[in-house]
């Protein structure tokens, strides 16, 4: 699998594919295979003529691992991001993030939107304002010596998928306290490239994808019927909407 350093941490990633080129941004715990790959996220776009990069953030998947919550802010991501783009030769790219992915796309969105095309954010609707996903009980439960020393119901969710993607948990827990910086109303208000927000109608993580709708001028929301945090991803209306969004957008 292809690498680059930013600094001293190395950045895996793939690459397929020709076409439009859509940067693929990965949730927590988990990684480019696990979101984008085993979904069928990549073959689908590179069947409708589009170019798949998709990369394993830090403390992910084979991607460099780093203990201190400081090496982990949304800005430092972000910059893996950009330097992954610099690195293919990218200038500008449509980008999706799913949960914590889409709160990078959502922060390259307000601060370097000459790199976007347009931004999807998959699983995550006002969260983005107003809650940082995961707490200290998912931080603690990744700490804990198993599984079965997790009592709390959101942290054995997400334990027993760090455990299932055999994960360093202790990078995650670093980089979930590292990475719980919220955007304010007036950063998210002055997002203005084509803006898609796709969440699961069960989610519980996520926040409102109308809520941020009517916050992010002239965003469009998709609602994924029936799908909760972990089950939207694959979707085949989520798919389907982010296509259409795709072939629409100037």
């Amino acid at each position: 699998m292809p690498s680059f350093h930013n600094g001293a941490v190395e950045i895996a990633y793939l690459d397929e594919g020709e076409g439009d080129p859509v940067v693929l941004i990965h949730g927590f715990a988990s990684n480019r295979n696990v979101n984008w790959v085993y979904p069928g996220w990549v073959s689908e776009l590179t069947k409708s003529g589009r170019r798949a990069i998709a990369l394993d953030l830090r403390g992910h998947g084979d991607s460099g691992k780093l203990h201190d919550p400081a090496a982990y802010g949304i800005d430092t991501m972000a910059g893996d991001v950009t330097v992954l783009m610099d690195h293919l030769n990218i200038t500008r790219a449509d980008m999706m993030g799913y949960s914590l992915g889409a709160r990078i796309t959502g922060w390259l969105a307000w601060r370097r939107p000459e790199r976007l095309r347009s931004a999807i954010f998959g699983g995550l609707g006002i969260g983005l304002i107003k809650g940082g996903g995961p707490g200290e009980n998912v931080a603690a439960a990744l700490e804990a010596p198993s599984l079965d020393d997790v009592t709390d119901p959101v942290g054995r969710t997400f334990r027993a998928f760090a455990d299932q993607t055999r994960s360093d948990r202790k990078a995650l827990a670093a980089g979930l306290r590292g990475s719980r910086e919220l955007m304010t109303e007036q950063q998210a208000a002055a997002i203005r490239v084509p803006t898609l927000i796709a969440v699961g109608s069960r989610d519980e993580i996520a926040g409102s994808a109308d809520e941020l709708g009517k916050i992010i001028p002239g965003s469009q929301v998709l609602h994924i019927p029936n799908r909760d945090h972990m089950r939207a991803v694959g979707d085949k209306v989520y798919k389907a909407g982010v296509l259409e969004f795709l072939s629409r957008r100037p």
